[in-house]
């Protein structure tokens, strides 16, 4: 699963790598947890890509109350055309996660050790996603988002065996594209990712602490330039 990931890349940076013709305003995220906002990416109902805020915890349309419902923060890719939390949003609300990094752990409960796995040359990255859209009794509305999860590839193994789905830009389109409203000719890219893709980093184990925030939870080779 994906309990954890970071975004520190610049807002310009996150706008090239995804092309959108938005870019939001943000400060470097070393340690994003479930239930907070997030960005996604999305295709834009008037043409193009754009960045929006979304909440990390899919909450599917038929929830009656969100507040009484466990958000479901992954989704097995091999099987979320079938279930009934994800089948709609798989047809019509696939997405796009930025990150330049996601987080698993190893070791026993109370002396676990954190791992970052990040792109091996740094940068950027897409992890598949799926985004729905809840609308209350009352006219509220809650936007949300879940990643959707594969086999782990075999550096992976070591540590977890699943990790998140990683997007190749050029499979952007295919993946955002939701007109056709099937799901069907997307399946094939929900895969484990290139042996050599990425690379897993021993952080901080204050990183355990979903509250710790900032630059000092990765080791100083891996900190973005300027963060000391």
């Amino acid at each position: 699963m994906c309990s954890r990931y970071s975004l520190t890349s610049p807002p310009e940076a996150v706008r090239a790598y995804f092309d959108t013709r938005n870019a939001l305003e943000f400060p470097p995220r070393y340690n994003i947890a479930p239930t907070q906002p997030v960005m996604i990416v999305r295709q834009s109902a008037t043409g193009g890509r754009e960045q929006v805020l979304v909440r990390w915890g899919l909450i599917p349309s038929w929830v009656k109350d969100p507040r009484s419902f466990s958000t479901l923060i992954n989704a097995r890719s091999e099987t979320a055309s079938e279930k009934p939390s994800f089948r709609g949003a798989m047809r019509h609300r696939r997405c796009l996660v930025p990150t330049t990094g996601f987080y698993e752990w190893t070791g026993k409960p109370g002396s676990k050790q954190p791992h970052l796995i990040r792109p091996r040359n740094g940068g950027l990255m897409a992890m598949a996603g799926l985004a729905e859209h809840w609308v209350g009794s009352d006219g509220s509305e809650l936007e949300t988002m879940a990643i959707l999860t594969t086999s782990a590839n075999a550096a992976m193994e070591k540590i977890h065996d699943r990790m998140p789905v990683i997007l190749d830009p050029k499979d952007f389109d295919v993946w955002l594209d939701c007109r056709p409203g099937t799901a069907t000719h997307v399946l094939d890219l929900l895969k484990p990712p290139p042996e050599d893709l990425l690379q897993i980093v021993d952080v901080s184990p204050r990183l355990n602490n979903p509250r710790n925030e900032g630059p000092d939870l990765l080791p100083e080779a891996f900190r973005p330039s300027g963060t000391g």
